[in-house]
């Protein structure tokens, strides 16, 4: 499957599974629950529970690297252990690799090499305060999905973000540099909090069918109505709704992986019932 465009996975599993969530892969180490805690691995042993019981109803998932680097080597190991996993058992799944990078020239490079050639993965956030200009080797990587911070979902995102400059806030004059630059590259894609369903909605006017990754569903509050609402193109997709804690940490108990099972059909389904 890696030859071929994130877009172009990622359309098949959303078509196959008839879902647009993303399950986040956030598995920090403080609250795996007691079932896991004596394995070897325990990281990838959780992440594995949880991939087997969601595959068929999700189109990806996103782990944050930060909860593996925390732990050194052993969770760098156990990511990618996470990674190879989906790539050899599911691999219609895509991978979005949430690593938020963001500097200039070959240290980008680096973090290219670390996420689509050591995990494999098929996506990356990357942050764009150094200018769009700055993630040109990430967008040199044909076929790996670049998903370009625009407006994020916590509360301190209005600092900046929201920023006007000539009339305009700053989070749209990303969006339109996005554009202007790789507009036509099917793989560019934006990340949007779904705490912000107005910002979402100015959005999708400035960038077309664009694929919004959509954070802040479940734990941060965001309302699935609103922000469906605002975000689906004209294909009746093009969002793809990011929830972790809500889904991965719904029970504690020995039964966390079926919770986390009922946590992703019940979102799938609220989700659906506004892309009617």
């Amino acid at each position: 499957m890696s030859n071929m465009s994130f877009q172009t996975i990622l359309d098949a599993a959303i078509e196959k599974n008839n879902s647009l969530v993303c399950v986040g892969l956030d598995s920090d180490m403080n609250k795996l629950p007691d079932i896991i805690k004596h394995q070897e691995n325990l990281q990838y042993m959780f992440n594995k529970a949880i991939i087997d019981a969601t595959h068929d109803l999700i189109c990806c998932y996103k782990p944050n690297p930060a909860f593996y680097e925390a732990k050194g080597p052993q969770g760098i190991k156990e990511l990618k252990q996470t990674c190879d996993y989906i790539r050899g058992i599911y691999p219609e799944i895509p991978i979005i690799i949430d690593a938020k990078r963001g500097d200039i020239g070959n240290t980008n490079e680096g973090y290219a090499k670390y996420v689509f050639d050591y995990f494999q993965g098929d996506a990356i956030t990357v942050m764009p305060y150094m200018g769009i200009e700055s993630l040109r080797c990430f967008f040199e990587r044909e076929g790996k999905g670049i998903i370009v911070g625009c407006h994020s979902s916590n509360p301190g995102a209005k600092e900046f973000q929201e920023l006007e400059i000539n009339g305009k806030p700053l989070y749209e004059i990303v969006a339109e540099e996005l554009m202007r630059q790789y507009g036509d590259n099917p793989n560019a894609m934006i990340f949007m909090g779904a705490t912000f369903p107005k910002q979402l909605t100015d959005i999708r006017k400035i960038v077309g069918d664009m694929t919004l990754l959509v954070p802040g569903v479940g734990s941060q509050g965001g309302d699935v109505e609103s922000f469906v609402k605002a975000g689906l193109n004209s294909k009746n997709a093009g969002l793809i709704i990011n929830a972790s804690r809500s889904i991965i940490f719904a029970s504690k108990e020995d039964d966390f992986a079926e919770r986390a099972r009922e946590e992703t059909k019940k979102l799938r389904n609220e989700i659906n019932k506004y892309r009617q």
